[in-house]
């Protein structure tokens, strides 16, 4: 049975591309930006919330949501969506960045990755076939294979290694998902650190063993932004057309006009919750830090501009006092704006391909962003 197209080109202005990705759970309007819910959860948030802001998807991680709560509870309830009771699509990672983020924490090996565990100290290992199963069991609508995230600055002969690895990783993923006649999506990670010469190689590679998407790994991991930009400008030119293309772990508002320009259509990023759980708001003239003095007596919404349920009923005084005051409030509705902001700038972007208006409506938010 031949599978049905999941990603339809609906337009483009210049790079910058709007589409439908399908799942099995819904459609995703690209470009997106996709709240990070690690752990089966948008910390601070309630599904319900995140249906009402218009979420289109969510991630979870594979390695942290396999140890806690683990594989037998998620094969015995039925798969994520129902644990969490989130029916909208899902996107998993594999555990890659986790070989960045744990580096004191694992060994990697041509078969794969050995963990130990930051909870227990326990040890796991993670093959690019044992990965694929996982997140199988997940039941996760997109899932993501096996690969080395390398840290910056990193010489080019260790990114070529790792490089080569993660391509080998992706052959044994692509074949053990093959056969299975389900719904769920495979994507391919594009790994080369800095090295032009190595995304091209990693590019043409991937694509060469043929992945429902296909995301840029190993960015925004201490690199200048503008070297980033200009990877992701060269990197796009080896990209197919018609797959959708994701940027993992970017999404600041600069990222998403910025790389959405260069032909990127899907981004996660954990700044936006986190910051906000810091007390840092996005806000269309720019991001505040509403635990600062001069919000004391400021009745002003965080953002005149917005409409989500925070700024329609609290004042920034409100929400300084509620951080101030260490309560747990604060945390909930400083997430709930800043994740809106996000949303609706992603469809804002969407509107303005479509319109025909990008590069206006670019010059329109930096304006006023920057001011």
């Amino acid at each position: 049975m031949k599978k049905m197209k999941s990603f339809e080109l609906l337009k483009k202005s210049g790079s910058a591309r709007v589409g439908i990705l399908h799942t099995a759970h819904g459609d995703i309007e690209t470009p997106c930006f996709m709240p990070v819910g690690t752990l089966g959860t948008v910390k601070t948030l309630s599904p319900a919330e995140l249906i009402e802001i218009n979420a289109q998807i969510i991630l979870g991680n594979t390695y942290h949501l396999y140890l806690r709560p683990g594989i037998e509870v998620l094969k015995n309830v039925g798969g994520l969506h129902k644990f969490i009771n989130w029916q909208k699509p899902l996107l998993t990672d594999s555990g890659g960045f986790q070989v960045f983020s744990h580096s004191k924490l694992r060994k990697i090996t041509e078969e794969g990755v050995e963990f130990t565990s930051h909870i227990d100290g326990s040890k796991h290992f993670f093959s690019p076939e044992k990965v694929i199963e996982i997140q199988q069991i997940f039941g996760s609508d997109i899932m993501m294979v096996l690969d080395e995230c390398t840290p910056y600055p990193v010489e080019h002969d260790y990114a070529k290694s790792s490089m080569d690895l993660t391509l080998r990783w992706a052959k044994r993923s692509k074949i053990r998902n093959e056969g299975r006649g389900t719904e769920q999506l495979l994507f391919g990670i594009i790994q080369g650190s800095t090295y032009k010469d190595l995304r091209k190689e990693s590019a043409e590679k991937t694509v060469e063993i043929g992945f429902d998407g296909y995301a840029l790994g190993g960015l925004s991991v201490g690199e200048p932004n503008e070297l980033m930009y200009d990877i992701i400008t060269d990197a796009e030119k080896f990209l197919p057309e018609n797959n959708p293309r994701y940027l993992m772990g970017v999404g600041t508002p600069e990222d998403l006009w910025e790389c959405v320009e260069r032909g990127i259509d899907m981004f996660d990023c954990v700044l936006p919750t986190r910051n906000a759980r810091n007390g840092q708001a996005i806000t269309s003239t720019g991001k505040i830090n509403i635990r600062n003095a001069e919000y004391k007596n400021d009745f002003l919404p965080l953002d005149s501009s917005c409409g989500c349920y925070t700024c329609k009923n609290f004042s920034r005084a409100y929400l300084s006092h509620l951080f101030r005051c260490d309560e747990i409030l604060g945390l909930r509705l400083a997430t709930l704006h800043n994740l809106t902001f996000m949303l609706n700038l992603a469809q804002r972007i969407r509107e303005s391909i479509k319109t025909e208006n990008f590069r206006q409506e670019k010059k329109n938010f930096f304006d006023k962003y920057t001011r």
